[in-house]
């Protein structure tokens, strides 16, 4: 146990990112992300406003500045993604953003009485376009900024025009730069993408290698390793395959390069599969002698996953022959272990497949990943808003609840105006979330980066005492603010808010660095308690009753892996069934794990009975998962001495596995003896149904499910 910790535990238990939560559900993931620094998006970031600021020190008229503000806006809203998508949304978002300047600008002198209810409709509307993916999100909460500091002034009909047309100007124009003048390679995010799945499955080699060698490791050290790696790279998968059929769909086929990127996503998943057999083999071998052949294995598969890793990120040739001996070397001496000996002839061949694809003369694809059909754009468009205009929904809840606090809000800053009072209402939309732990993470971090940076900007502020210094200071401070933006948000932020405090002495002069910084942060302040407080108050939502229902799917989802497995496994293999249904299942699992961080992070959530038995029974759906996969890739399955047991022991596993899902205890087991390749996967399902089903000394208990 020892060693496992020395070694792996830096990594499991620590705090965890977005991107990969890590172990510990209880633990906010506001960890660093250094991979996510990117240069390039920083100077292209500060580019295009800057330079508008520059050019406004030279021709000095007002409108500039708002032409600089719309880039720099337009710079918030570009989430990433395919080329297509990102123009339809940085285009939307410049039109709709000069209107909205426009319209309430005009309209701001008609009081709180006509201007709130407005706003509060348009403000429900851009948070409930979240319902259309992380783009439509980002577009949509920059534009309340955009009405919120519509509000600060009132317009004339003639100023109206004007700053629309210069917001519509420079929204244009930062899209212009982003996706024409300065467009990156568009292949790059999908290779980045990939090339990320591949090293967390070399990071998760490493990590179970460090299992295996170590003496006595607990069951929780393999816990612990499945939630820190399983959840991270089955996420990476799916968002790399979300944009490799962005990508195809923006391009309206399915070109080498895209096909390239999908058959190394294929090959990808299926060695995280074999991965998770070999996580179960190294389980169930107590002996660490026994262990030594895997661990030889993971040790010799984890350089060549990191050296094709680099090859596919940075778009790089291998040389194949030296790879292949390589290869050849590693897979040796597996023999005399038949379960393991398919385990590496499954693991190297995958290996060997990401390497040919990385060679000029690689494997050409076919035509038949074809069937990554485009939607139709009205179901694109519309089905996402039917499916969660629902109260059940998160996002509706979210929508009405950011309309409904921030009203008094706008009349607050309608009534008592101010140069600062927009800060206010920006906080709670801005640090608002669907669910009160994503909230709480939000808040802290706006607050802290806030601070951290508000200081850092009042002292640049008093160094810089003339318009030229401060629009000088303007593009380091703009690169380093968007260069940091995928690092973590409370590093993004701090980063940020000198660039605001700066732009605040560009934009209204007169007011002092430290009143700006003060001003900030006690709005930010404000707004973060507010929006904490109202995701507790307002329309919660039942984190315990969201763990049920995740727990329920994920029963169902292993059922059905189960039903893949042991009921027909060779046709479940060429259909493909059993791999959708491996991916459902650890899709299942991801949302359970979610579900069941939200929990733990809410006040008094985490303590309830239903969440503690959950976290068990994650724990044990993983295992299920674990063992199903084994016998998926087993070469053969011995059978038991008696004829037909084993057949009752996979029906019997199936039929307790639904009966679970549907609420109901599990079916009685056969009076049969259990063969050694099902032992262990129906103990599991037993565990599995006293912990959703507990029976005390007086009978059964309150079922977890129902």
């Amino acid at each position: 146990m020892s060693t496992w910790r020395g070694r792996a535990s830096g990594f499991v238990s620590g705090r965890g990112t977005l991107g990969n939560p890590g172990a510990d559900l209880t633990r906010l993931p506001i960890g660093l992300d250094p991979r996510g620094l990117s240069l390039v998006e920083g100077v292209r970031a500060a580019f295009a406003f800057g330079i508008i600021i520059l050019l406004n020190e030279w021709v000095a008229w007002p409108p500039m500045l708002t032409m600089a503000f719309a880039a720099n806006l337009a710079c918030f809203a570009d989430a990433g993604g395919p080329m297509r998508s990102r123009l339809v949304v940085l285009s939307l978002f410049s039109v709709i953003g000069s209107l909205l300047w426009g319209v309430f600008g005009l309209i701001q002198p008609a009081g709180p009485w006509w201007v709130v209810p407005i706003a509060s409709v348009v403000i429900f509307c851009c948070t409930y376009a979240r319902v259309w993916g992380v783009q439509a999100q980002a577009a949509g909460n920059v534009l309340v900024l955009v009405l919120c500091i519509a509000l600060d002034r009132p317009l004339t009909g003639s100023e109206a025009l004007t700053v629309s047309a210069m917001f519509l100007a420079g929204g244009l124009w930062a899209t212009l730069l982003a996706l024409v003048l300065w467009r990156l390679h568009p292949y790059r995010p999908t290779h980045r993408a990939v090339a990320e799945v591949w090293r967390r499955l070399a990071r998760l080699c490493g990590d179970l290698e460090a299992l295996a060698k170590a003496d006595d490791p607990h069951l929780r050290a393999f816990d612990a390793h499945a939630r820190a790696h399983r959840r991270g790279v089955r996420e990476a998968i799916e968002q790399a395959r979300t944009l490799i059929v962005d990508l195809a769909r923006s391009r309206e086929r399915i070109s080498d390069r895209t096909a390239q990127a999908l058959i190394r996503l294929e090959a990808a998943e299926q060695l995280f599969a074999a991965l998770i057999a070999m996580s179960d083999l190294i389980e169930a071998e107590p002996a660490r002698a026994r262990r030594r052949r895997p661990r030889r294995l993971l040790r010799r598969l984890r350089p060549l996953l990191i050296v094709i890793s680099r090859a596919i990120r940075d778009d790089t040739v291998l040389d194949l022959a030296r790879l292949e001996r390589a290869i050849g070397r590693a897979e040796r001496g597996y023999a005399a272990d038949p379960a393991l000996h398919a385990l590496a002839g499954r693991l190297f061949e995958r290996v060997r497949i990401g390497a040919k694809l990385s060679t000029p003369d690689g494997y050409r694809p076919g035509g038949a990943l074809m069937g990554q059909a485009s939607l139709p754009l009205a179901t694109r468009l519309l089905g996402p808003l039917r499916t969660h205009f629902t109260f059940a929904s998160a996002n509706l809840r979210h929508a009405i609840r950011a309309s409904v606090v921030t009203a008094p809000a706008l009349g607050a800053t309608l009534i008592w105006s101010g140069p600062f009072a927009h800060w206010l209402t920006m906080t709670v939309v801005l640090t608002m979330q669907p669910f009160y732990a994503a909230t709480w993470q939000r808040a802290l971090e706006r607050i802290g980066g806030t601070v951290l940076g508000g200081l850092f900007g009042a002292v640049l502020a008093g160094i810089a005492t003339t318009p030229m210094a401060l629009a000088a200071l303007i593009f380091p401070l703009s690169i380093l603010g968007f260069a940091a933006r995928q690092v973590s948000y409370g590093v993004f932020i701090a980063c940020l808010t000198p660039l605001i405090v700066l732009l605040v002495e560009v934009l209204e002069p007169g007011h002092g660095s430290w009143e700006v910084a003060g001003m900030r942060a006690l709005f930010t302040l404000l707004g973060g308690l507010i929006a904490v407080v109202s995701c507790l108050v307002l329309w919660p939502i039942g984190e315990p009753d969201q763990v049920r229902i995740e727990l329920r799917k994920a029963v169902k989802a292993h059922a059905d892996f189960a039903r893949a497995v042991l009921s027909g496994r060779a046709e479940a293999e060429r259909s493909g069934a059993a791999g959708q249904a491996a991916r459902a299942s650890g899709l299942a699992l991801n949302d359970l794990e979610a579900a069941l961080a939200r929990a733990l992070q809410q006040p008094r959530a985490g303590r309830h009975p239903q969440v503690e038995s959950a976290m068990v029974a994650d724990a044990t759906l993983r295992r299920i998962g674990a063992r199903l996969t084994a016998l998926r890739y087993a070469t053969d399955i011995p059978a038991a001495d008696t004829p037909g047991a084993e057949e009752a022991w996979a029906i019997w596993i199936i039929t307790s596995l639904a009966r679970l899902a549907a609420g109901e205890g599990g079916a009685p087991p056969p009076d049969l003896p259990r063969s050694d390749s099902l032992r262990r996967l129906s103990a599991q399902v037993e565990l599995l149904a006293g912990t959703l089903h507990p029976v005390s000394a007086n009978g059964p208990t309150h079922a977890i499910l129902t």
